[in-house]
């Protein structure tokens, strides 16, 4: 079984090795330069990777190929074209040449653009993105692309990100040079954690909540939940364990390197860890694993939920990227045995935390979305302030920098379990905060804020340009020492830096009562929901920013506000619709049945002179749900059309959270009490206890 796993690792990959086998041993060197170096791809070195691509991809059973790109609603599209090209004589060659390979024409008007593009105005283009590799899904080539408009710019995720990490790469390389060193390529590296929920098929189906929406808009509290803490780690099902089986194999096969899989907190809830990998093919891995899940799920008679809270009252799923930076293969942020002496190390942390510090609101606002706001602040996920956790011997050198003061790391220590059989354990030089949106885990950060449903690639962007601007400014400062000046000036940098940002810094439990006091007396950040993280693109010191560094420009960082706008406003109204469909179709269909019968019932003990009274108390309180059940259901309907009429993104935004949402949450209130009094075999879908609890 391991030779077997080790033979299709990656069959379905253009990597690395099949490039050095199949293509001219100088077109390889110079396509790696390009990879590597960010030089410009040539046509004729396309033109040959195109060949060899071609005729890998045939032997591999691919008809087909296509530019895979990720537009702004965070999901990948992509448009099959086949390799036949008819001569004309009835017989036809299977072609494919460098410019189609490099360059594509999808409709642009399509897609959200955030304004960029108007109707008529429909040609955009795919760039192929040569950092990440192509590879062959259902017989078709897929090229991971870029996806620009015709008048350049980027109406996809990928292409900031892009340039995020070009941007990064200069700065970093500029303050490793101060230290003597000279890498070929600086770049970030992600591991996705991937949470999700697997439920029966059949009940997915019935539930026209879960279709529209992607989560549950009704259903009362299951008679269990989360509170035993029996399903975190335990025992994985069968059915489960082989979508998991399954799923792996077609991963490994598309060269996603996904090593750990568990059961997660929630029942029914479910986690897939990859090895990290260079931070462009591990969003498009993630990307691919989204997928995937649905597909590999579909095939075992379940689906895959990747909401961020498709079930109220148990835990809801989010996405952890584990970010770092790496100069040729190396982390930067490996701290050693003595964080303390490790001045390189001290610097890139100082610029990481100064980075977050000061962008708070950009980093918050690359995560927001309607499904993300019901995880944040709910005691499942980090709040929605933003802060950092570093452990105590990380803080104690960090204190120590502020204070003047000096400290010695603990490095790895060694505990007696007390059981002579049991091995001793190495303990970390820090524990984990789960409580932490931003915590620092031995050679990472973990951003833990991220939505199991998001596109890594805007939290990435944030991350990797607020970097640079801190790379940029500790290099600025150090230019033009005199030699033996440097240690010092460098070190006097990196108290003031920390000194200036130490607020930032909270070891503290994030779940408390107190903390967002305590944020706000440090003038923290407390962006609760969408409506209120979304302007931070529009400040102007946020435009210039991302502009100074060529990673937005102005047009673009207003395009995202009003697609990211627009979405949120968009899904809050489907909910909305959908809930009053349900409403009206289903639930007081099925209240009227209930409680029509159960007054033939009490009028039927009458007639023989039987008194019914619990009957009679049940028939009132269902009477008086049916009642507010409508007239909540003809509110939400007026509200929702009322927020729907509003042109102004931020207007509209401030109405579906202010005033459609609090229509929702009461409807539902309503409805869920209804469904704990009628009978099982009135209700007319799959209530949560047996969603949850019969996979």
């Amino acid at each position: 079984m391991a030779s077997k796993v080790t033979e299709e690792y990656g069959t379905l990959v253009f990597n690395d090795a099949v490039m050095q086998e199949r293509l001219p041993r100088p077109t390889y060197k110079e396509l790696a330069r390009v990879i590597k170096e960010g030089r410009r791809l040539d046509l004729d070195i396309a033109n040959e990777v195109a060949h060899a691509m071609k005729e890998w991809a045939l032997e591999k059973g691919a008809t087909h190929y296509a530019h895979w790109f990720q537009p702004l609603n965070g999901i990948t599209s992509e448009k099959h074209d086949s390799f036949l090209a008819p001569r004309g004589d009835g017989t036809a060659l299977m072609t494919f040449s460098g410019k189609e390979l490099v360059q594509g024409e999808p409709d642009a008007s399509s897609f959200p653009n955030g304004g960029l593009r108007a109707t008529f105005e429909a040609r955009g283009y795919t760039a192929w993105d040569p950092t990440s590799p192509a590879f062959i899904k259902d017989e078709v080539l897929c090229i991971p692309t870029a996806f620009i408009s015709y008048t350049g710019e980027a109406l996809d995720k990928k292409t900031p990100f892009l340039r995020s990490t070009v941007v990064l790469n200069e700065q970093a390389k500029r303050v490793l040079a101060l230290f003597g060193k000279h890498p070929r390529e600086v770049s970030c590296t992600v591991g996705p954690e991937q949470e999700y929920f697997l439920i029966k098929e059949k009940d997915f189906a019935q539930r026209p909540d879960l279709i529209m929406c992607g989560r549950t808009l009704f259903g009362c509290p299951p008679v269990k939940g989360q509170e035993l803490e029996e399903h975190y780690f335990g025992a994985i099902r069968p059915t489960v364990n082989e979508f998991m089986k399954e799923l792996d194999d077609e991963l490994w096969r598309l060269g996603v390197p996904a090593t750990t899989k568990h059961n997660e907190v929630a029942p029914c809830q479910h986690e897939l860890a990859p090895i990290f990998e260079r931070a462009s093919m591990a969003i498009d891995h993630n990307l691919l694993t989204m997928e995937m899940m649905k597909l590999v799920a579909s095939r075992h008679g379940l689906a895959c939920l990747q909401h961020e809270k498709p079930f109220d009252y148990v835990n809801g799923s989010g996405k952890h990227d584990n970010w770092s930076i790496a100069a040729d293969g190396k982390n930067l942020l490996d701290p050693s045995d003595t964080p303390e002496e490790n001045l390189q190390f001290l610097v890139f942390l100082t610029c990481v935390i100064a980075a977050v510090d000061r962008h708070q609101d950009l980093m918050r606002c690359s995560v927001a979305s309607a499904g993300n706001d019901h995880r944040l602040g709910a005691n499942e996920a980090p709040p929605a302030i933003i802060s950092i956790f570093l452990g105590d011997d990380l803080a104690g050198v960090v204190n120590a920098l502020i204070n003047g003061g000096s400290y010695t790391s603990h490095g790895h220590e060694v505990f007696d379990v007390g059981v002579p059989q049991l091995a001793d354990v190495v303990l970390d030089t820090t524990d984990r905060n789960r409580t932490s949106p931003f915590a620092f885990t031995g050679n990472k950060f973990e951003f833990r804020m991220c939505g199991s449903q998001q596109n890594l690639s805007d939290a990435n962007m944030v991350l990797n340009t607020a970097v640079a601007e801190m790379l940029d400014e500790f290099a600025t400062a150090m230019g033009g020492l005199e030699d033996g000046e440097f240690a010092a000036e460098a070190l006097g940098w990196v108290r003031r830096t920390l000194t200036e940002h130490q607020r930032i810094i909270f070891n503290g439990n994030g779940y408390s009562d107190e903390w967002p006091e305590e944020a706000a007396r440090r003038g923290l950040l407390n962006l609760r929901t969408t409506a209120d993280a979304l302007p931070a693109l529009l400040d102007p010191e946020n435009i210039e920013f991302f502009a100074r560094y060529g990673v937005l420009d102005a047009a673009e960082a207003g395009a995202r506000y009003v697609a990211k706008a627009e979405q949120y406003a968009k899904l809050l109204n489907i909910e909305a619709n959908t809930m009053v469909y349900m409403v009206r179709h289903f639930y007081l269909p099925a209240l009227y049945s209930y409680s029509g019968d159960l007054a033939q019932t009490v009028a039927t003990k009458d007639a023989i002179g039987i008194k019914s009274p619990a009957e009679r108390d049940l028939l009132a309180e269902l009477t008086e749900g049916i009642t507010t059940v409508t007239g909540l259901a003809d509110g939400l309907e007026a509200k929702n059309a009322e927020a729907a009429a509003v042109d102004d993104p931020g207007l509209q935004d401030d109405a579906y959270r202010d005033v459609v949402i609090p229509a929702m949450e009461s409807l539902r209130g309503a409805v869920d009490a209804m469904e704990q009094v009628v009978g099982h075999d009135y209700w007319p879908f799959p209530s949560y206890n047996t969603m949850l609890f019969y996979v």
